[in-house]
């Protein structure tokens, strides 16, 4: 039942948010503390990559239990369970003292902060009434924004001023906050006898998932002249397509896959995994263009992206008010235009774009992100009953999570891809029968001669400098391609979202049409 009571209502939104505001600030702080673990415990990138690895295949184990676990004990419990698991996880990795300790900590946090996602939104979505969603919504994404914001820049400030091991403990804090004021102030649902346990469900789903995001995340260094790796695709494949069918046939599945019989939740199911790919494009690559190609060093990339997600964080409540007023075609719409707008020069980024017209572009598309975010993920919870509410939190989170997931290891290849054929394309065209070329040699040479190099080194010295000018631009093309495929992604989705509710009208036409028949006769 909706508490209708807005202090309440507020209260049990501020809980929600310190959870998900530490779970996401965990995530954008760990990469930027990688380095710093590999000098301490002294082991290579493959194997520190695994503390990243661990957390998000423990993620994606979890998530698919969370509504049978909110049924059987209570949002609640399990919310307030997940946040003490995560704290004490958190805790933990700050006191590692080798990296598979830190790996077997980070799994421990994984589990909680697969289940602290869900969880609080279904408790969101069962305390807010749905004519004041938007807005609690728009506030909660607030929090999913400021965390990766004032991560890079937070994470840059403690490693240099105090230590690495601070990027967990600062966590701590934060979660025995929301511990002691959830256990006091939020209410607990009637529960719901979830049924028998769907084993085989959670087994096929663990480890179809964890094969799967195994291998996504390890997708561009992958030589697939191993079997290892085939072998693990085929498995996840195979356990996935092993768990549908269970679930479609299971008395009480793990994830009610029929929910995606309701045409209004798999239309914004599959609005929101778009939304994801096109969103995650600019935090994934502008930090790669700032940092290797512009040389801005991971501080000042930071304060440069913080602009726009202050933007986001703006719009979100905003975003969240006209939602609740006149729907989400007065949000959608208008965003996605946005993001069409600014996602063109941003395909025309290139060495020679200033850092404030890099920052404006940004801010834009910040706020264009601030007025989509939520109301795919609102639409898609209001269409189903209270009852059905803690299922469908789970299937949207680990659709949400799987759609992240294979974004990024989509962006990946495509990157890698452009970078090679670019570098071909422009080595071809700087041939050493090209006059250009050997122009730029000659100039590159005198330069390095000037400065005190013999004429031979000199000369090797400028066509490994023009070489490194090809593959930066290569990169940067390749970047430019990525945003425009990015724009055209979201150009669908526009077209999408204006005709989203055509298949339900044409169906209640022909309803109604049959219905004249049959009244005739």
């Amino acid at each position: 039942m909706a508490d209708t009571n807005n202090g309440g209502m507020w209260t049990v939104l501020g809980v929600i948010i310190i959870g998900t505001f530490i779970t996401i600030l965990n995530s954008s702080l760990i990469n930027i503390a990688l380095p710093k673990m590999m000098a301490i415990f002294g082991v290579s990138l493959d194997s520190i990559q695994w503390v990243v690895t661990a957390y998000t295949i423990a993620l994606g184990a979890v998530i698919p239990l969370s509504g049978y676990l909110s049924d059987l004990l209570g949002a609640k419990k399990l919310y307030l369970g997940s946040l003490i698991v995560f704290t004490l996880g958190s805790l933990l990795c700050g006191m590692a003292w080798s990296n598979s300790s830190m790996i077997a900590f980070r799994v421990i946090q994984g589990i909680g902060g697969g289940i602290i996602g869900p969880v609080g939104n279904a408790i969101i979505f069962r305390t807010v009434p749905p004519e004041k969603r938007g807005i609690a919504m728009g506030l909660y994404g607030v929090a999913a924004m400021a965390a990766p914001a004032i991560g890079p820049t937070l994470g840059g400030y403690l490693i240099a001023n105090l230590s690495w091991r601070m990027l967990f403990y600062i966590s701590v804090p934060f979660g025995i906050l929301g511990v002691m004021v959830g256990s006091l102030l939020l209410q607990e649902f009637p529960k719901k006898s979830p049924g028998n346990f769907d084993l085989i469900g959670f087994i096929t789903s663990t480890i179809g998932l964890v094969c799967i995001f195994y291998v996504l995340g390890k997708w561009t260094s992958i030589d697939w002249r191993e079997m290892e790796y085939p072998l693990l695709l085929a498995l996840g494949v195979f356990s996935l397509i092993l768990f549908i069918v269970n679930e479609l046939m299971h008395p009480t599945p793990l994830l009610d896959l029929r929910l995606f019989k309701l045409y209004d939740f798999s239309a914004w199911s599959v609005v929101m995994c778009f939304l994801s790919m096109a969103m995650i494009a600019v935090p994934y690559l502008v930090p790669i263009f700032l940092q290797n190609i512009m040389g801005y060093s991971a501080m000042q990339t930071g304060m440069l992206l913080f602009p726009s997600a202050i933007a986001t964080a703006i719009m979100m409540p905003i975003s969240g008010k006209i939602f609740d007023r006149w729907g989400y075609r007065a949000v959608m719409i208008p965003g996605l235009f946005l993001f069409v707008a600014v996602s063109y020069p941003l395909s025309f980024l290139n060495t020679d774009t200033s850092a404030g017209t890099i920052n404006l572009l940004l801010i834009i598309r910040g706020m264009a992100m601030g007025l989509v975010a939520s109301p795919a993920t609102t639409m898609a919870m209001n269409s189903v009953s209270k009852a059905m509410i803690n299922q469908a939190s789970a299937l949207m989170n680990i659709t949400r999570q799987v759609a992240s997931t294979v974004s990024i290891a989509l962006i990946t290849t495509i990157l890698q891809h452009r970078i090679a054929l670019n570098s071909a394309t422009i080595s071809d065209q700087l041939s050493v029968t090209n006059p250009v070329t050997t122009d730029a040699v000659r100039a590159l040479q005198g330069v390095y001669f000037q400065g005190g190099l013999s004429a031979s080194d000199a000369n090797g010295v400028a066509i490994s400098t023009l070489a490194g000018l090809v593959q930066k631009q290569a990169y940067v093309d390749a970047i430019d391609y990525i945003f425009l495929l990015m724009m055209l992604v979201m150009a669908v989705l526009f077209v999408c979202i204006v005709f989203i509710d055509l298949p339900k009208y044409v169906r209640t036409r022909l309803q109604e049409l049959h219905n004249k028949k049959e009244a005739v006769y």
